[in-house]
């Protein structure tokens, strides 16, 4: 059914006949559900983690957004979206990018909670699509803490010049005290085209800790340079990202992954190699630790996928790398997370 009649039905059984005039601009809905089994463990260490199967939501989404023409080549944009667990409901009302802001020919200006885009240009190049036991979060990125959906943030979005496009963000000082001003800024520069991608990026966080995209006054700041890229050559994909980190009190984390995207029609095979070092109190035995993953992708339709994936992580030094998506908790120093996973992803 067309996804436009859909939400304008909704509309229309939640609202008075006189604010129908609102949906005469475009109005999508649109979500993703992904459920995978998993049996997963950790070896080595003190004490294993037993092996343990679970069934996992895969960050399953239901959104809306839309448009309105304000004339003079202006636009309203809006979206909202809400991640929702297939596998349980224990989520937050619209806890992903979710906003509103003004688009013309000179770019887009959007205020809400988004995606930084460190994230977006980074993770880009990850062949797991940020969404796998394997993700890019594993090792590199400071273990996703440079790859955040950001609060209270406001950002610019460039439309592209020639394939040149460039990104913004500010996350304003709302937790200012009387002790703590955090803050946070970041930006990129990506170019698309052809075969070829590649992008730079820089954020800092501002005398402030980073968790679920919320700032936290700290007497600590820190700050990442991440450097993507991917080229394709025939039914492959050749992806790599590197990365710096540093932290007041810390030596500089210095992590990479490069990865390989196979695709022969319906078949996708996919690999990737994390390698992280370094990153601890200076003056500390530092960590060390890397990652492997490999997965196959069958798509049976433009929307519906079935994914099967293997991921192991060795902690040679510290327990700092862990799954990218559902990490397993309280790993202690040498102790090495792998596991399988098998499910499917349908998208509307």
């Amino acid at each position: 059914m067309n996804k436009k009649l859909i939400a304008l039905a909704v509309v229309g059984a939640c609202v008075a006949p006189e604010a129908m005039a609102q949906t005469a601009n475009p109005v999508t809905l649109y979500g993703r559900v992904y459920v995978a089994f998993e049996s997963v463990e950790a070896v080595g260490g003190t004490a294993s983690v037993p092996r343990r199967n679970r069934v996992e939501d895969r960050n399953s989404l239901l959104g809306v957004r839309g448009t309105e023409d304000l004339g003079g080549g202006l636009k309203a944009v809006w979206q909202l979206e809400t991640q929702f667990k297939a596998d349980q409901n224990d989520t937050t009302f619209a806890n992903r990018n979710s906003g509103v802001g003004l688009q013309g020919g000179w770019g887009t200006i959007m205020l809400g909670r988004w995606d930084a885009p460190f994230k977006v240009t980074q993770t880009a190049v990850d062949p797991f699509g940020d969404n796998e036991l394997g993700d890019i979060t594993g090792a590199a990125l400071r273990q996703g803490v440079f790859s955040q959906r950001m609060q209270n943030n406001v950002q610019y979005w460039s439309p592209s010049w020639g394939g040149f496009t460039v990104r913004a963000m500010y996350v304003v000082n709302e937790a200012r005290t009387a002790t703590a001003n955090p803050s946070a800024y970041g930006g990129s520069l990506a170019y698309a085209g052809g075969p070829f991608y590649v992008a730079i990026a820089y954020e800092k966080h501002k005398n402030a800790t980073v968790s679920g995209g919320a700032l936290t006054g700290a007497s600590t700041s820190e700050d990442g340079t991440g450097i993507a890229g991917s080229y394709k050559i025939g039914p492959v994909k050749l992806d790599g990202q590197y990365g710096r980190y540093k932290r007041t009190g810390t030596e500089t984390q210095k992590s990479w992954m490069a990865g390989i995207e196979w695709m022969m029609g319906a078949h996708n095979l996919l690999f990737s190699y994390q390698d992280s070092t370094k990153g601890g109190a200076t003056g500390t035995a530092q960590p060390e630790c890397d990652m492997w993953s490999a997965g196959y992708r069958y798509d049976f339709s433009k929307r519906t996928s079935f994914m099967a994936n293997y991921a192991r992580v060795e902690n040679d030094t510290g327990a700092l790398c862990n799954f990218g998506q559902g990490g397993l908790a309280g790993l202690t120093a040498g102790q090495d997370p792998r596991g399988f996973a098998i499910g499917v992803r349908h998208t509307f």
